[in-house]
């Protein structure tokens, strides 16, 4: 079965609107792990506009499923994986004032700088993933940057699969070949919903993990947390 990791930083969105601690960050967290999530993710962004890097420490101790980090591997980034030590480190190439993730890493020009970063944070026992589209040669290249993982880019996945998820998913599938050929492990993110997820989990060989946050915190305001959970883990069901 693939892993269910829930991106928790729209939670956080909600409580800053209004100051203060409600809804409480932690005990979301600590809810979706009891409603059955493999994993907690959470993407603090520099201007802390959703989960702020105090939420991290908040986090670490209490967490008893993998603790994903996403980011930019910036000084600060780098230097809270090292205090953190999380299960993962998701690198993203996002921008300080991009809204949300919307491109994968060029690891063909940015090869020397991810090459030392992912070789840093290995040396802490952190297993690493590069967020990645899908052209193969950016996937090999990947694997000899040293990281344990790319996770696809799946937006452009979402966004054709209503007028036809053949087509949709077809560059998946490759990058997914891509991987296993390299001997990097596979993980997947963005845009992932009810509607597409299941299709996209029994097409995409040893898909391991997917994050999902937006989608799964809005079906829970109609459908509630621990429903909304056991709904997004039926269709990751072989």
């Amino acid at each position: 079965m693939v892993r269910l990791s829930v991106n928790i930083n729209k939670i956080a969105t909600l409580r800053n609107a209004r100051g203060g601690n409600v809804p409480d960050l932690v005990k979301a967290a600590l809810d979706c792990e009891r409603f059955g999530a493999q994993g907690i993710t959470v993407h603090p962004r520099p201007d802390e506009r959703h989960i702020r890097f105090r939420d991290v420490y908040d986090l670490k101790p209490v967490l008893t499923t993998e603790f994903n980090i996403e980011g930019y591997p910036s000084k600060k980034f780098m230097e809270l994986i090292a205090e953190i030590r999380p299960a993962q480190a998701t690198l993203v190439p996002d921008p300080p004032n991009a809204l949300t993730s919307n491109a994968g890493w060029d690891t063909i020009k940015h090869y020397d700088f991810l090459k030392a970063v992912i070789a840093q944070i290995k040396s802490l026992g952190v297993r690493t993933s590069l967020f990645i589209e899908t052209r193969p040669e950016l996937i090999y290249k990947a694997a000899l940057i040293g990281t344990d993982r790319v996770e696809l880019y799946t937006e452009p996945y979402a966004a054709k699969f209503s007028s036809g998820k053949e087509a949709a998913i077809a560059p998946f599938v490759e990058a997914a070949k891509a991987a296993h050929d390299a001997g990097i492990g596979l993980n997947a993110g963005h845009d992932l919903n009810l509607e597409n997820l299941k299709y996209f989990a029994e097409n995409i060989p040893n898909l391991l993990e997917v994050s999902i946050g937006h989608a799964l915190i809005s079906d829970a305001l109609y459908l509630g947390l621990g429903n909304t959970i056991q709904l997004y883990l039926r269709q990751l069901q072989n």
